[in-house]
């Protein structure tokens, strides 16, 4: 015989968006100075997932940064799709980011100059990255 259980999950419940206010960081001085919020609380976030190498820091949950070191010495022809993929792979694991488009690269002998188009719930940013190869 199946054991007949009482379903007591609530269903009225509601999904609340955590504020996106944190510190701001000044890469000039190294200091942290005041607290941001929204667009600039998300363009510091892609900021530090680009900066952060993948699976390297303990700190850090292995769904967050971006996978560069494996590209280094790769060709060129590999390493484009797998900048993008990267990039959005890395980018989209963040909730307040929704897209990740636009993509441009730029060919320099051993560095790829990538611009993007990161797309926030407070609105698009713009942005660039290079990486080596």
């Amino acid at each position: 015989m199946i054991p007949q259980v009482q379903d007591d999950l609530r269903q009225d419940f509601t999904f609340s968006v955590l504020p996106s206010r944190t510190f701001k960081m000044n890469h000039d001085t190294k200091t942290i100075t005041g607290t941001i919020d929204q667009v600039r609380a998300v363009e510091q976030a892609v900021f530090l997932i680009l900066n952060v190498e993948r699976y390297e820091w303990l700190i850090y949950s292995w769904n967050y940064g971006f996978e560069k070191k494996r590209l280094i010495g790769k060709p060129v022809d590999y390493c484009i799709p797998e900048i993008e993929r990267s990039i959005k792979e890395a980018l989209l694991q963040d909730d307040r980011i929704t897209a990740v488009d636009n993509f441009q690269f730029e060919v320099n002998k051993k560095k790829v100059l990538t611009t993007f188009r990161v797309v926030s719930i407070f609105g698009p940013i713009f942005t660039e990255m290079e990486v080596e190869i």
